[in-house]
């Protein structure tokens, strides 16, 4: 059975982490039902928000579980480990679909950069974040030395990856990395999520796009992703696809 869910409510998705035992720490099955579930949401018109949250109040995820890594050869760890997670990061980062993290506990490691891939993230007043990674021997590889450097300012970040500080709550809010700190984590993404209702699915679509192309979230595919839609809908694009079934020469009109 997945320690991931999917939970579809109306326009409103949950993808939720079901390893509280374990502190939700993130197992290859997990990445993959996490990178199964990104692309069912992709395909699914009906979405219009994705809530990121976990089982459980002491852990929103408490990184990788060590099981799953610890015993690698190096190439593997690099090749399969960090690449494939680092992938499925990326994944869930480039939805086209608004995403909020809930964290209801704390987040570190993994668990931190999965938080950081949403476009916003609730906190609870307890939590806590950080970057333990160097207590192990090794480093962030899931993006926590690349995407929370845009996130968060560069000593932050080196005083939580270089000397294990955590990061709290009400310092997250004040630097902005969280969007609110509140007792019911849940209720808060919900109604974040739930604004979503109110506004163009399109345009918030291409604002997501327009917003990563600007601080470098996959800037090459967002630009053409944008390219690609407004050509998409133009008469010429129509004209060209009917002349090439037609086995005939288009006649574009630049519009």
């Amino acid at each position: 059975m997945s320690k991931v869910h999917l939970i579809v409510d109306g326009a409103i998705a949950e993808l939720r982490l079901d390893n509280p035992s374990k502190l939700n720490a993130l197992t290859v099955p997990m990445l993959e039902a996490l990178d199964a579930h990104c692309v069912a949401l992709e395909r699914d018109p009906s979405v219009g928000a994705v809530i990121v949250a976990a089982e459980g109040d002491r852990a929103f995820c408490a990184g990788a579980d060590i099981n799953a890594w610890s015993e690698l050869p190096p190439a593997q760890f690099a090749r399969h480990w960090v690449r494939d997670g680092h992938r499925i990061f990326d994944r869930l980062a480039r939805l086209s679909i608004p995403t909020v993290a809930a964290v209801s506990g704390h987040a570190f490691g993994g668990g931190l950069e999965l938080a950081a891939a949403c476009d916003i993230r609730v906190m609870a007043p307890g939590a806590t974040l950080a970057l333990p990674e160097a207590g192990v021997g090794i480093v962030p590889g899931w993006s926590g030395t690349q995407r929370l450097a845009r996130l968060l300012p560069e000593p932050v970040l080196k005083e939580m990856a270089l000397f294990g500080r955590r990061l709290t709550a009400d310092r997250a809010l004040a630097l902005g990395f969280v969007a609110e700190v509140a007792d019911d984590v849940g209720a808060a993404a919900r109604a974040i999520a739930a604004g979503t209702g109110e506004a163009s699915p399109q345009a918030a679509e291409i604002a997501k796009y327009m917003i990563h192309g600007a601080v470098g979230e996959d800037r090459g595919a967002m630009i053409e992703a944008l390219g690609g839609g407004m050509i998409a809908a133009s008469a010429d694009k129509a004209e060209g696809v009917s002349a090439f079934r037609a086995k005939r020469k288009p006649k574009f009109r630049g519009r």
